[in-house]
């Protein structure tokens, strides 16, 4: 009888997961029904997205202003085995030089100590694959900037000499880290296009003046949840406790994913982050009217899609021209 009660408990765990998370969504889907998706920009959809950057008055906009669109485990459209471990870590299907071209603007890359890209325990590719799809971008186009942050992946070494590595691969294209950079116009950054930050687990942190940034340059406060409106009114809290980004030094970054948990017997990623990928809109809207729209900076999703990245740079539109 033990073993049923057990199982029945099991069962019984997960119907009132299930429970929860459609109660959750319901929750954000009526306060969208309320409130609405409008938001300053929420109307402009670019006719570039490859170079959308060059479309703005580059002279004038400051990096400090722009709402970067960025990608969540950014470098997994290969990751695992099809079918069978890929569902279960892969948080983009596009490559890195697809994601570019698309739009995004803003990248998480994790590596392991073989410098191969990995997600959890899955490697993938080598890493060379992401230098060289950036290097592809770059050599295609004249203005647009990108964020890469590079780190070593949870439970493992650092990957021998990976910060000489990335100055070797991308020097000519490095904005080296220097905390006025804020407060230049992307203008001012030209040529350099790329702010590479390196994120190891035990070397020694980037240096002030190095071609590399330090993580501290680069923040965020992850909520590991499946659940939708509890990741929602994690991601509102944390940014409303940031200071402005007229007086602030550091990159802020927003993750509207869910994720995946071992509790639950959902365990893909596609299923669990749909939760609330569908509601950016949502959170722009909602930090513009609660007054914290001068706090969003990069803003991060899993599978990008096109609409995200108009509602990003509608709003970078719209904070510029205010």
């Amino acid at each position: 009888m033990s073993i049923f009660k057990e199982v029945g408990d099991v069962m019984g765990g997960q119907i009132s997961r299930e429970k929860q998370v459609i109660a959750e969504e319901k929750q954000l889907q009526d306060l969208q029904n309320q409130d609405g998706t409008q938001f300053p920009g929420s109307d402009f959809h670019t006719t570039n997205y490859k170079e959308w950057m060059s479309a703005l008055n580059l002279g004038s906009l400051k990096v400090k202003d722009v709402l970067w669109p960025a990608t969540h485990d950014s470098a997994t459209n290969e990751i695992g085995i099809p079918f069978i471990t890929r569902p279960f870590a892969q948080c983009q299907t596009l490559s890195m030089y697809e994601q570019l071209v698309a739009g995004v603007r803003a990248f998480d890359i994790r590596v392991d100590n073989h410098q191969h890209v990995c997600h959890g325990i899955l490697e993938s590719y080598s890493v060379d694959v992401v230098i060289n799809d950036i290097k592809k971008f770059l050599s295609e186009t004249k203005a647009e900037i990108i964020i890469v942050e590079f780190r070593t992946e949870f439970g493992y070494a650092d990957p021998t000499d990976f910060d000489k590595w990335l100055i070797q691969q991308l020097g000519q294209y490095l904005v080296a880290q220097d905390p006025s950079v804020f407060d230049k116009t992307l203008e001012e950054l030209l040529p350099a296009r790329v702010i590479c930050v390196w994120k190891p687990n035990k070397s020694a942190a980037p240096a002030p003046g190095s071609p590399l940034w330090s993580s501290g340059y680069l923040r965020d406060n992850w909520t590991d949840t499946d659940m939708p409106k509890t990741k929602f009114d994690a991601n509102m809290k944390y940014l409303s406790e940031q200071a402005p980004n007229e007086t602030r030094q550091y990159f802020y970054r927003v993750e509207n994913t869910a994720t995946p948990q071992t509790s639950s017997v959902v365990l893909d990623v596609y299923t669990v982050t749909n939760r609330i990928r569908g509601f950016a809109r949502l959170f722009l809207s909602q930090a513009f009217k609660k007054g914290y729209a001068d706090r969003l900076q990069i803003f991060a999703s899993d599978l990008i899609a096109s609409d995200f990245i108009d509602a990003c740079i509608g709003a970078t539109v719209a904070r510029h021209s205010t």
